[in-house]
């Protein structure tokens, strides 16, 4: 636990940190006005902060930085949303949202650029997946024994094809009997449901229909990737050079491998999609706390955009762990609700 104290230094020094980019000394930190402590009192402080994880020293005679559990409690109970927001910059982005909503790639794209544009970061906007768009049929084509092509076909007349393998115990004419079921039990359900449609409610009574559940399970998992192809959500991104802008991006080679993610337009959207959420406020990964490997020397904020409360699209920013957190966040947010307006607009016509 934190005493205030800690707390007021632990702040002062990600700010500073933040907008330096040099490690913080006990020196600077009594500079503030509000400190009213001295240098010796304010350096054991933080040489306490650093037994506890929240700080780190790169040399021995410089000062200090954040760690990454440093950023994590400052995002969590010492962040200050929206303090450094500058209200010419959310009037510019919220007026992009005033555009003719049947160009909402336009807005989608522009999004991305201008965020990226604000905050010196890359920023990346999943555009919204197809919300009216439902299901036609399924068929079934084989390839071989253990194997065959889904062709799913949606109401606005696209067709998606994904080659799907099963267990050498399930014949294709189970697989066949199973996605009759499914033409049957989904027939005009909207794309985006598809999966959770299949998950809460199909899958008993297919295990019924099949009289093995276990069985039937399988045959679906192998079907499930079938379902709103990754090709069905656009990726657009803004400010993917701006890595190199960071300090601690100069070394190029240390940069590449986030930058040769970010050219997988198929690995990025897959990646900001396991962050969509019902829940529209801003999520925040810091460092390690990414699942990508190329991730974990940078913070990842992002935020859901939805109709209904059914989730859309991302918005997202890349940017190293030294990051204006409270601005990033308070961006999104402003964003995020924009976006989901526009989009409600836009899909009830």
């Amino acid at each position: 636990m934190l005493t205030e104290r800690q707390k007021l230094i632990l702040r002062k020094i990600v700010e500073d940190y933040v907008r330096s980019a040099e490690p913080v000394g006990s020196r600077s930190i009594s500079k503030h006005v509000e400190m009213e402590l001295s240098a010796a009192t304010i350096r054991n402080e933080m040489a306490d902060l650093e037994e506890q994880g929240y700080l780190e020293q790169p040399h021995t005679s410089a000062g200090r930085v954040p760690s990454q559990q440093g950023y994590r409690y400052y995002v969590d109970h010492l962040l200050q949303l929206g303090e450094r927001l500058d209200s010419q910059e959310v009037a510019k982005l919220k007026a992009l949202f005033s555009e003719r909503v049947d160009e909402i790639e336009k807005v989608a794209q522009q999004t991305a650029l201008y965020l990226s544009t604000f905050t010196q970061y890359t920023a990346v906007v999943l555009g919204p997946q197809v919300y009216d768009n439902s299901l036609r049929s399924l068929q079934v084509v084989p390839l071989g024994e253990h194997s065959a092509v889904l062709l799913v076909v949606t109401s606005s007349g696209q067709v998606h094809n994904k080659t799907v393998s099963f267990p050498d115990d399930i014949s294709l004419a189970q697989v066949e009997k199973l996605v009759r079921l499914l033409n049957d039990k989904l027939m005009g359900v909207p794309i985006y449901q598809m999966r959770s449609r299949i998950i809460e409610e199909i899958s008993h009574e297919v295990a019924r229909q099949m009289r093995d559940f276990e069985e039937a399970q399988r045959i679906l998992d192998s079907l499930l990737g079938a379902f709103v192809s990754d090709k069905d959500g656009k990726v657009y991104l803004g400010g993917t050079t701006n890595m190199l802008l960071q300090p601690e991006f100069h070394n190029v080679e240390k940069a590449k491998s986030v930058l040769s993610w970010l050219e997988n337009r198929d690995s990025v959207f897959k990646a900001l999609s396991r962050e969509s959420r019902t829940d529209d406020s801003p999520t925040v990964r810091i460092g390690g706390e990414n699942e990508l490997a190329m991730l974990q020397n940078c913070s990842l904020v992002t935020a859901t955009y939805n109709v209904s409360g059914a989730p859309v699209g991302v918005i997202g920013i890349i940017g190293p762990t030294r990051m204006e957190y409270g601005r990033v966040i308070g961006l999104l947010d402003v964003l995020s609700h924009e976006m989901s307006k526009l989009v409600t607009k836009w899909y009830s016509g």
